[in-house]
């Protein structure tokens, strides 16, 4: 062979090899999340206020305190996250007013290794009560995922669209998002 050719041969060689090493690179890098320090239930409440340094302090409501539940109590874990139980969950911290009339909750959950993530994302917005609260109900919800850390918002839309995009932000990539919009109910004929 001649020396041009081996020459030729090797600049296609290592070509391929950079395009293979870059393209490597690429894909882990979006499929990376800034999420993984996550450990314990400490860990989710640090994320939370992580969150809340982004936001206006107008919009998060003044009374909201961050709390660790329970996941051995089952009741706690549906109302705080609309899941049946707990068998995939390891740590869930919750963030909510203790005393007002605005709707809102902002919920992390670690889920355990090998746990779809973004299945369990998907399941907290079908079945988590956006009018929990009685007397005033979540205008929007937000759910998703980024590694083993779901993220659910429920509150008037601005709020609900800053603390999410906020997460988003914190997470680096991000799983599907699944959205709710509240439906305004229908006052009967008698009420106008």
């Amino acid at each position: 062979m001649k020396k041009s050719v081996q020459i030729i041969i090797a600049v296609v060689v290592v070509a391929i090899i950079a395009v293979l090493v870059v393209t490597i690179i690429l894909m882990n890098s979006k499929s990376k999340t800034n999420l993984e320090q996550i450990n314990t239930a400490e860990d989710l409440t640090a994320l939370i206020e992580k969150i809340y340094e982004g936001q206006d302090k107008e919009m998060i409501p003044s009374t909201v305190q961050t709390q660790v539940i329970d996941i051995t109590d089952e009741e706690s874990v549906k109302y705080v996250t609309g899941l049946e139980s707990a068998k995939d969950v390891e740590f869930v911290a919750v963030s909510e007013p203790m005393i007002t009339s605005q709707a809102y909750s902002l919920v992390l959950v670690k889920v355990k290794d090998g746990v779809n993530a973004n299945e369990i994302a998907k399941t907290m917005s079908e079945n988590i009560n956006t009018r929990k609260w009685i007397c005033v109900s979540a205008e929007k919800l937000y759910a998703t995922s980024s590694g083993n850390v779901v993220c659910l918002v429920m509150t008037n839309a601005e709020t609900a669209k800053s603390v999410y995009e906020r997460f988003k932000t914190l997470a680096g990539t991000v799983g599907e998002v699944y959205e709710k919009t509240e439906e305004e109910a229908e006052l009967p004929p008698e009420m106008f």
